[in-house]
């Protein structure tokens, strides 16, 4: 499984010099040959902003940067006295996927960044790859509060605490779930904050703006056939706003959304 992580970090990081990343988005528009990993990760992040009707865009990285999240986020000043400068965001469709010679050519001046998609498909892929080294029994990976399970679970299911605070103890406030194939993935608005110029700030960027998204909720959960799949429709969730509610049970994806006020609601069949 570490085998699967390191190769994704190394392709999909928009943080890492020696990142295949990297050199895509600084080859000012000429196309580049990738590796099978980088370019099924695009392809996950152009399935996740069609499914999405482009709510999941992974042509905002430079709005991100442009607000401030321009490096690892350990490393991002907690308030920054430079000068909030709002892109727009170019849009997924000006991407060209080859793949019979995995070739991937990006309007010069686009940065992608795949955070929500990448770690979703690394979970997917990593619990994969834990299953066949294990051969058999059951396996679930959490990344980051995405998980993917894969094989036979316990007898009751894999036992999950889903909650709106990042730093919540394993007994801690939220619901207890138990899930027993494919993703949940929990996208938050609490999460990956900072100031610039005074203005609350976090990382999910509304393409329609350039900007953080303003949204009802702080935190939508979603378990789905796929970890990929819960965290593009947890992050659109957040990007929808009251919309969310009935795209959700149209969809059949169990959710949980919580307000500003930390009031819950549960959606198309989460458990109460």
């Amino acid at each position: 499984m570490e085998g699967v992580l390191d190769a994704f970090d190394l392709a999909c990081s928009r943080f890492r010099d020696d990142s295949e990343l990297t050199r895509l988005n600084s080859a000012k528009g000429r196309p580049v040959t990738v590796g099978p990993v980088l370019f099924e990760a695009l392809e996950a992040a152009i399935w996740a902003a069609r499914t999405t009707n482009g709510l999941v865009d992974p042509t905002v990285g430079a709005c991100l940067r442009a607000i401030g999240y321009d490096r690892d986020f350990k490393s991002v000043p907690a308030d920054s006295p430079l000068p909030l400068v709002i892109q727009a965001v170019p849009g997924w469709r000006g991407l060209s996927l080859d793949s019979s010679a995995r070739r991937v050519t990006i309007p010069d001046g686009v940065v992608l960044d795949l955070g929500a998609t990448a770690k979703g498909l690394a979970a997917d892929k990593a619990a994969e790859a834990g299953l066949r080294a294990a051969g058999e029994g059951g396996v679930l990976v959490s990344l980051g509060g995405d998980i993917a399970v894969a094989g036979e679970p316990p007898a009751e299911g894999w036992v999950v605490l889903v909650t709106d605070r990042a730093d919540a103890p394993g007994s801690g406030p939220g619901d207890l779930v138990y899930i027993r194939q494919g993703g949940l993935a929990t996208s938050s608005t609490t999460v990956r904050r900072w100031k610039r110029e005074g203005r609350q700030l976090h990382h999910i960027v509304d393409p329609a703006t350039g900007m953080p998204a303003e949204s009802p909720w702080i935190t939508a959960s979603v378990a789905a056939a796929t970890c990929l799949e819960a965290n593009a429709a947890s992050t659109a969730a957040i990007l929808m706003g009251e919309q969310a509610r009935g795209w959700l049970e149209e969809l059949k994806l169990p959710a949980r959304l919580v307000r500003h006020d930390h009031s819950v609601e549960r959606i198309a069949g989460w458990p109460d």
